[in-house]
């Protein structure tokens, strides 16, 4: 069988070639997507008369019998025919004639091409954007059932102040909150038609773009042909934001994997997100968080490739065009798998507050809250900070902690201090101390859950609108 395409050449391509060149074994997944815009295009070609509409609707009906045949998995895509666009037509024409060969007037691969991503990438957004929202949720439950939890706080993973363990999980949801918006956020240049554009100069019929972008629910149409065949810049923006979801899941799962070691014995992951030992009958490892935070490196590296292949492009469309799909296709399952199993491995996620407040007691983390109770005293803070390094330095070399130790031994560092400081001291009164917006007193972490809810839920119905019903009923 000859190219759709092949009236202008005198040879067969070459198998090489062919194998080289074609996209469909990665493309087949825009199957879908290229019917649904085809269905719109030749609806619009028979509205405006360009083909007849009796033709138009035997088109429509060949498109949905191909589409049956594509869901059942009857049809079986040939490399020969290059992309999925070539092997839907193909099948069209097998299916009702040489009518089908009238699908095309008006368009070219690559504005068809282009409009099957905005429609797939459109849908992955909305879909990982709910997917989000359950891993807040998620996390949102763990936090108010650990609103009186206390666990050290870290920098430079040093102990550094106690914290509620509420508090800390809430910072996710905040990094995932933002996540969210960046995607809702790109829905408006996602949500845009290239359709009309034809190779780059547009098309000599009276197509209507408008009208298609209407059918195929898209808010607007490019303005610029040329643009609308070469801009990638929709899927480099989700790959960006795909960057720092997987950043954000890494960064989490970097503390599980912590958290859950012997050494910290912070939390348990259920048995159903870990795995064990061929040899070693003891170990439960926490597979999901580290995979996770691998695969990161993945997703990193689909956004450089994207940025690499567009950098030197000449307008308007270019054959290395084609390696915009795989890595998109490949984030959009990387980031599926992960926020699939996150949201529920944190919700099974069992929490040691014993061991948690075990290590807030035998540290040095309330120390900052000394030297505050010194400067209400009138001592300058930077005295008052030398004050308690010299504190600590011999809780230290005497093997104990800040509340170990009497009045007498206090009052060696300065006269200031009275009874008062084994209150100031107590864990919960160093949390409860940082009572400002923002911060981990349990009054200000419990009103920054109440804010989170809200929020989510506000989000929520931005998904319930735009989780588009099938264009192909």
């Amino acid at each position: 069988m000859s190219k759709l395409w092949g009236g202008r050449f005198t040879k067969q391509t070459n198998h090489l070639v062919e194998e080289y060149t074609a996209s469909i074994g990665f493309d087949k997944a825009l199957a879908e997507e290229d019917i649904q815009g085809s269905l719109a295009h030749v609806t619009m070609l028979g509205k405006c008369g360009i083909v007849p509409e009796e033709d138009a609707e035997t088109i429509r009906q060949g498109l949905k019998k191909v589409l049956d045949r594509i869901r059942s998995g009857e049809i079986k895509f040939s490399v020969s025919d290059e992309d999925i666009h070539m092997n839907i037509e193909k099948n069209l024409i097998d299916e009702i004639g040489p009518v089908g060969g009238k699908l095309h007037t008006g368009r070219s691969r690559n504005d068809q091409v282009a409009t099957d991503m905005h429609l797939y990438l459109r849908k992955r957004v909305v879909a990982l954007t709910a997917m989000l929202q359950e891993l807040q949720a998620s996390l949102i439950t763990q936090a108010k059932d650990n609103v009186d939890t206390i666990v050290p706080g870290y920098t430079h993973l040093q102990r550094a102040q106690p914290i509620l363990f509420a508090h800390h999980l809430m910072a996710y949801v905040s990094m995932f909150g933002r996540d969210a918006e960046r995607l809702m956020d790109s829905y408006k240049r996602i949500n845009i038609l290239p359709l009309g554009a034809g190779a780059l100069a547009g098309t000599t019929f009276p197509i209507d773009r408008h009208f298609v972008a209407e059918q195929l629910g898209f808010d607007g149409v490019y303005e610029n042909s040329l643009d609308a065949v070469s801009d990638r810049d929709f899927i480099v923006e989700f790959l960006a934001n795909a960057s720092l979801i997987m950043t954000h899941l890494s960064r989490l799962s970097e503390e599980l994997v912590l958290w859950s070691s012997t050494e910290f014995s912070f939390v348990e992951l259920d048995d159903a997100f870990c795995t064990g030992s061929s040899i070693m009958p003891q170990k439960k490892n926490p597979d999901v968080p580290e995979l996770v935070r691998g695969k990161t490196g993945r997703v990193y590296g689909n956004l450089i490739g994207l940025l690499t292949v567009l950098k030197s492009l000449p307008l308007a469309y270019n054959k290395d065009m084609q390696e915009d799909k795989e890595g998109m296709f490949d984030t959009v399952a990387t980031l599926e798998g992960a926020l699939q199993l996150f949201a529920p491995m944190i919700a099974t996620m069992k929490v040691n507050k014993g061991r948690m407040r075990e290590a807030v007691n035998k540290d040095f983390s309330n120390a900052t809250d000394i030297a505050d109770f010194l400067v209400n005293k009138g001592l300058p803070f930077r005295q008052a900070h030398e004050v308690i390094g010299k504190t600590v330095l011999y809780c230290i070399q005497n093997s104990k902690y800040l509340l170990d130790l009497t009045l007498e031994e206090f009052q060696q560092f300065s006269e200031l201090f009275d009874d008062r400081i084994y209150d100031v001291l107590q864990p919960e009164a160093v949390v409860n101390a940082r009572n400002v917006y923002g911060g981990t007193a349990t009054v200000q972490v419990v009103a920054a859950i109440e804010r989170s809810e809200a929020a989510l839920q506000s989000a929520k119905t931005w998904v319930e609108e735009h989780d588009e019903e099938s264009y192909l009923s």
